[in-house]
């Protein structure tokens, strides 16, 4: 029997925008989830170049920014990990930041990889599948794929901050989007300061 803990698979791919997926999980593991967590060969790539990180020790780079919480790491050729299959109950997926090539074999049913696959089973089995695109400009195979994946039951959420709530820094516009990944997964934050709260 599963406990009463929120149990969500976060993938993070080579799109630009490393640091929403860095800081969503930071969020989640803070807040007691559970995360399966998955890497695409290209967002290490992002890592390095976005995040100034040395990622010559992938394992020590995750435990840097990770140092807390209950995060099971997996390979995307580890297809034997529980989010492969979806008779392992969890609350859904999200995919941040998401590479337009990602989207594309969602899209399609392409599952190659354990990430793709962990999609197509947060699709088929009903369950959240956020998807937070960071791309621009956008041409109608992005917008396609988008519709497609919506029509399955994804949620997009572009990376696109907000500004009534006044930023003063990156980090501000970082956390209005985390924020809003973390209110469609229903899970409490203080990240901003909500429309109409004083």
């Amino acid at each position: 029997m599963r406990k009463n803990q929120l149990v969500y698979t976060v993938a993070m791919t080579g799109a630009s925008g490393a640091v929403y997926g860095v800081r969503l999980v930071q969020a989640l593991l803070k807040r007691g989830v559970k995360v399966h967590f998955l890497m695409s060969g290209a967002a290490w790539q992002v890592f390095e170049q976005e995040l100034q990180l040395d990622t010559t020790d992938q394992e020590a780079c995750l435990r840097y920014l990770f140092p807390e919480g209950d995060l099971h790491i997996h390979g995307l050729r580890n297809f034997s990990a529980p989010v492969a299959s979806g008779s392992y109950r969890n609350d859904g997926m999200i995919i941040v930041p998401c590479s337009m090539g990602t989207l594309s074999k969602i899209a399609n049913g392409n599952s190659g990889s354990l990430l793709e696959r962990s999609a197509d089973v947060a699709l088929k089995e009903g369950r959240k599948l956020l998807i937070v695109p960071r791309e621009t400009p956008l041409h109608s195979i992005h917008l396609g794929n988008m519709k497609t994946v919506s029509e399955a039951g994804a949620i997009i959420i572009p990376a696109m901050p907000g500004f009534y709530h006044m930023p003063k820094t990156m980090d501000d516009l970082v956390d209005f989007v985390v924020g809003k990944i973390l209110d469609r997964l229903e899970v409490d934050h203080e990240l901003f300061t909500r429309w109409g709260d004083d």
